[in-house]
């Protein structure tokens, strides 16, 4: 890998954002595995934060915890103060399903639901009473499908399977669902793994022009990728966060050597 900086989408002189997340002191265990240790770091609006750090280093994990998907885990525990606009995530009071809603996912691997391509955006809308007519849910799944730059390539085919489209669709599929049910967050982990250089960057392209409106927090495990799309990077390791900062500054100047060891590929 050189030392230089790969050429960014995310480059462009951006105004400060205020603070969307605010996270002090997280720890999660899988039982008696202490799997995040102390984690603490504000993460601003409108802009991309990238999870860097070697496998199983507790960047999903961290991820998990932003829309409580570690509460399916049986044995998982999570302790610490995690609050989005400032109200605190884990509160009792706070239901998880509506928190999904405003946290949105999208995992590994494309999971479009077996159904329609129409329903598939308009399956969120629906059970969270969005829409109040057939012609206000037709809205919200065009503006959706534009949103992740699909409408034009799906508009004659809307009854058509999600599982027909390409594995890129699928995946833009799956960010116009989360969309569909108006999200603050959308969480991303490891979007582009299992897709083609083409499709890859079609999503990165997405992801840039998402930004302009979102808090987006995507977990990657490659450096070009996170310099391309991000314009704040965080580097875990062992379970702890090392190091977090504008992504140019930790690519090129990074304040400790387990950050310049990882970005180098000294080990990872």
């Amino acid at each position: 890998m050189t030392d230089a900086l790969p050429h960014s989408l995310a480059t462009e002189p951006t105004t400060a954002s205020p603070t969307k997340v605010v996270a002090r002191d997280i720890n999660v265990f899988y039982g008696d595995n202490h799997a995040l240790r102390n984690v603490s770091i504000d993460i601003p609006d409108r802009n991309v934060m990238a999870f860097i750090g070697p496998s199983g280093c507790g960047k999903s994990t961290f991820l998990r915890c932003l829309n409580r998907m570690n509460d399916t885990i049986e044995e998982a525990r999570v302790s610490g103060s995690l609050c989005i606009d400032g109200r605190e995530v884990y509160d009792k009071s706070v239901d998880p399903v509506v928190l999904r809603a405003r946290v949105g996912m999208v995992f590994q691997k494309p999971n479009p639901f077996p159904k329609s391509i129409y329903d598939n955006v308009a399956y969120g809308p629906r059970i969270h009473g969005l829409a109040r007519t057939r012609e206000e849910l037709d809205a919200i799944v065009e503006e959706s499908l534009n949103k992740a730059g699909l409408w034009n390539e799906v508009k004659d085919r809307l009854l058509e399977p999600g599982t027909s489209l390409s594995g890129g669709q699928q995946q833009r599929l799956v960010i116009a669902r989360a969309i569909a049910v108006q999200p603050e967050v959308i969480l991303m982990d490891e979007p582009c793994s299992a897709l083609d250089p083409i499709a890859t960057a079609r999503i990165e392209e997405l992801i840039d022009e998402l930004r302009k409106n979102y808090c987006i927090i995507i977990v990657t495990h490659s450096m070009q990728q996170a310099a391309r799309v991000s314009q704040k990077t965080a580097f875990f390791h062992l379970g702890s966060l090392v190091e977090v900062g504008p992504t140019e500054e930790i690519f090129t100047n990074p304040r400790d050597p387990r950050t310049q060891d990882y970005i180098t590929g000294r080990f990872g």
